[in-house]
């Protein structure tokens, strides 16, 4: 994933693309760089590392002024973050400049023939043959537009391209299959960007260009076609956030003011799920009730975090609605040829609505007949357009690498979606549906106190900054609790960190007990499930007793685990279902804690994006 920004109109382009940029940093900071068209010319600076290089190799050598541009920032795929390898490439001739997001599979065909005609190409990317091959098109069909046009229409895989050429100095093109790629309408001025966030401060009027799709932006505005060149339709859209919701608001990091908005997410995204005589209503799933009642399997598909919030969901639908559900990591869901029919639900679940992995998935899974349900914080975007129906999260912007927000709320919505499936299938009565719904209006307070409550935890992780390895342990909801849990400790510490259930303990993990090992223990309710409760507490007991150091997070009120943990972490009693909504935060805090006492860049880990859009 990287981030791009394009810009027409009356500001300086330069300043807007630049803080474009730095609103899409999280996108990709292996480099970043930028072209104008200006003086009859193209000018252009990129350095490898952070946006700061940039700006400094921009102070010391200023551009000059222009009011069309592009720029980028990367995460690297082919070639390494060099500056020869940042963004934008150019042409021989330094005419023309492209930028790119995504893989051009057959790049490697593209160059040999391009040298074979006597192109010098400086860079290991696959991006900088898009640069020349779209100036041999141009040279022959005066035309930006028509030129992206031909050249698409040679390429295989999966990108979003945006350029700019010098003898058309007021234009700025791009093009999109199976990667994101988004217009801003101002006033007297349009932008292109990756993400809405780039231009937010500007306008929140938005167009999602659709799959095969060119635009181009002009000072007389915006034209959209398909690769073939007919015209395209497009669906405006109103952005329902502003520019602060992006900002860090006074917290040192982005993965910390969202941690800390978590109950006012939770708290959107059930909000209108209701209606007057208390039936849930989701306006959103257009899918016909008929239908639902004919389902005979479910099918999450996710990826990373997204994939642990499905590994939760299965508990709820199952229980809530006794339909088989089946939980896959979507890069491998169409690789093992499933088995889907038009009585099937597939539920993708997906923060960006780009995930690649998923987005393959979801179109696999359309064309074997099964209906597409997507959950997804972000309008517009590419998986909710593909699907049949979508019920949107509403956490707002997620900067951080890391998801935490986006996760609750992902959570919320699959309970939503599951307790609706009960209500269509008549497997849970209006009073049972009310009831948990109360349960989750609750949920906003409950990770409020929570996160009231954390300095211990945070003290805990600064003294566990020097270990190599942290164990997680969960039963039953837990188990996916502690996955998540371990998987935040690798994005965001480097560490080793597993997550198991704690029942397989036996069954091989308790080997690698030993002294003062860290090992964070999920505990469920011993008011519901008491079976589950008491088999995790001689877990603890059998870890402890081979020298583990035990941290335990627990509800009030539960005693019994007291004498067997060396940390004690209290969340709110909740239902055993809705557990995972409290236990998580404190593994986020956790993480972000431990991670901050490394010196490791919380925001913007090593080697990750915040959204993969490759396969």
């Amino acid at each position: 994933m990287c981030g791009i920004v394009g810009y027409v109109g009356p500001q300086s382009a330069l300043d807007v693309v630049l803080a474009g940029l730095k609103r899409l940093e999280y996108r990709g900071y292996d480099s970043a760089g930028v072209a104008l068209p200006a003086d009859g010319g193209l000018a252009t600076a990129k350095r490898a590392g952070k946006l700061v290089n940039l700006d400094k190799e921009l102070s010391e050598r200023p551009l000059p002024a222009a009011t069309t541009g592009i720029g980028h920032t990367r995460w690297a795929t082919h070639g390494g973050p060099t500056d020869s390898n940042a963004h934008p490439h150019v042409d021989n001739a330094g005419r023309v400049a492209v930028v790119h997001n995504g893989i051009i599979e057959n790049f490697a065909p593209l160059r040999a023939e391009l040298e074979e005609r006597g192109h010098t190409l400086a860079s290991e990317t696959d991006t900088e043959v898009v640069a020349h091959l779209l100036a041999e098109e141009f040279s022959a069909h005066p035309d930006l537009a028509e030129a992206m046009r031909r050249v698409c229409r040679r390429l295989e895989g999966a990108f979003t391209l945006v350029a700019v050429h010098a003898d058309a100095p007021g234009v700025v093109v791009g093009a999109r299959r199976n990667s994101p790629l988004v217009v801003g309408l101002g006033d007297g001025e349009s932008f292109l960007a990756s993400d809405v966030a780039a231009f937010i401060a500007h306008t929140r009027e938005a167009v999602e260009l659709g799959q095969d799709q060119v635009v181009e932006l002009s000072r007389d505005g915006v034209t959209v076609t398909g690769f073939d060149g007919a015209p395209a339709d497009v669906r405006a859209y109103h952005i329902d956030w502003d520019a602060s919701a992006a900002e860090k608001g006074g917290y040192d990091y982005f993965m910390l003011k969202e941690i800390a908005e978590q109950p006012k997410a939770v708290a959107d995204t059930l909000l209108g799920r209701i209606d007057g005589s208390g039936t849930l209503s989701l306006d959103e799933v257009r899918i016909p009730a008929g239908v639902l009642r004919e389902l005979d399997k479910v099918v999450i598909i996710a990826c990373g975090t997204a994939f642990h919030a499905g590994l939760i969901a299965k508990y709820a639908i199952e229980h809530w609605t006794r339909v088989p559900c089946e939980v896959e990591l979507a890069s491998e869901f169409r690789y093992r040829d499933p088995i889907l029919d038009q009585r099937s639900l597939v539920v993708a679940v997906s923060q960006s609505g780009e995930t690649m992995d998923t987005l393959m998935a979801v179109r696999h899974a359309r064309e074997q007949g099964a209906r597409v349900l997507a959950i997804c914080n972000t309008n517009g975007s590419t998986i909710p357009r593909e699907s049949d129906a979508v019920l949107y999260t509403h956490a707002g912007p997620e900067v951080a690498v890391a998801s935490t927000k986006a996760f609750l709320t992902q959570l919320v919505a699959c309970y939503l979606v599951a307790l609706y499936l009960g209500q269509v299938r008549g497997t849970q009565y209006g009073d049972e549906i009310r009831a948990v719904v109360r349960d989750l209006s609750r949920v906003p307070e409950a990770v409020e106190r929570v996160l009231g409550t954390m300095e211990p935890v945070r003290e805990l992780a600064r003294s566990l900054a020097h270990k190599d390895t942290v164990l997680f342990l969960g039963r039953h909801v837990g188990h996916p609790v502690a996955l998540e849990g371990a998987l935040k400790l690798k994005e965001l510490a480097y560490m080793h960190a597993e997550g198991f259930a704690a029942g397989e303990l036996k069954h091989g993990p308790i080997a690698l007990i030993e002294e003062d090992l860290p090992v964070v223990v999920v505990v469920p309710s011993p008011r519901g499930r008491s079976v589950l409760h008491d088999k995790i507490v001689s877990n603890i007991q059998e870890i402890r007793a081979r020298g583990a150091r035990t941290i335990v997070i627990a509800e009030e009120g539960d005693e019994a685990v007291v004498p067997y943990a060396d940390h004690l972490v209290r969340v709110p009693a909740t239902p055993t279902l809705l557990q995972p909504l409290v236990t998580t935060v404190p593994l986020q805090v956790f993480a972000c804690e431990l991670a901050t006492a490394r010196g490791n860049e919380v925001d913007q880990p090593r080697n990750l994006a915040k959204s993969v859009t490759v396969e």
